[in-house]
């Protein structure tokens, strides 16, 4: 083969590699920032971009959001409880440009200000204030990491604290307190209760002095009650004892007025019949 054979594979591979490095494939999620011998040049929108080779250099930054995690952290609360509380983060890149000039390496230095960020918001909290409003401060860290992070073209779209892992002493003296505060409830309840029964037992007991007979009604349901179980045993409350007595009684002065009027009565009839 000639010299210029070889000449010519050579430019055809040279001509083959400087196209390879000229064109550039800018996907739908990305966003390219061309810097010319090191000048910022603009961006480039998705598609298939050609640039000029060793003179351009062309960034391609993702405009997804990215989910970050942020390590666990040591932190003393505010009542002095030692905690420790991970948490989660995502971003994504709002600003292209200001993402590559502005910061070296957006990730590292988001995840370093998250935990900055985090062990100062959760330390200003007691420990019932992190365990009741969550909500509050995932919004006060991620307030915090927006303002921090916007002149690097990013936007803190959520934080949310992930795990928060309490010492066993804690965790005992919260069940202690907790169980203590259901007795409690349950007491409160109980006393409620037995408030109501009173009141309804007071009502129940004017009725009762107003109608006599009701309180007889009741004790006869009660037997009924008591014979459905086919017991052996026959249970007689006082009060129908007592009526009882009182029926004996009355019966009994029944009887004796009858006798005290019958002679009478047998007397009046001869004399009207010798009379007669």
């Amino acid at each position: 083969m000639s010299a210029w054979a070889w000449i010519l594979i050579l430019v055809l591979v040279l001509v083959l590699i400087g196209l390879g490095m000229a064109i550039k494939i800018v996907k739908q999620y990305e966003k390219g920032v061309l810097l010319r011998f090191g000048r910022l040049k603009g961006t480039r929108e998705p598609g298939l971009r050609v640039i000029i080779p060793i003179v351009d250099v062309l960034h391609r930054i993702s405009l997804r959001i990215v989910t970050m995690p942020i390590q666990s952290q040591g932190i003393i609360t505010k009542d002095n409880v030692s905690v420790d509380v991970a948490a989660v983060a995502y971003f994504r890149v709002v600003d292209a440009v200001k993402s590559v000039i502005e910061i070296e390496n957006v990730t590292a230095a988001i995840n370093q200000i998250a935990q900055t960020t985090l062990r100062n918001v959760v330390g200003q909290h007691a420990l019932d204030e992190i365990l009741a409003e969550t909500d509050r401060i995932n919004e006060g860290i991620r307030l915090i990491l927006d303002r921090t992070t916007t002149d690097w073209g990013l936007q803190i779209t959520l934080v949310e604290l992930k795990d928060i892992q309490l010492p066993e002493t804690m965790k005992r003296a919260m069940a202690r307190q907790a169980e203590a505060e259901r007795e409690k409830r349950a007491k409160i309840i109980n006393a409620e209760g037995e408030r109501l029964a009173a009141s309804r037992l007071g009502d129940a007991s004017d009725i009762m002095m107003v109608h006599p007979l009701a309180l007889q009604l009741r004790n006869l349901q009660t037997l009924v009650d008591l014979g459905v179980d086919k017991n052996t045993t026959v249970v007689f409350p006082a009060p129908l004892m007592s009526t009882i007595g009182e029926l004996g009684s009355f019966l009994a002065r029944e009887a004796a007025a009858a006798a005290a009027n019958a002679p009478a009565g047998g007397e009046d009839a001869t004399t009207t019949h010798g009379q007669g």
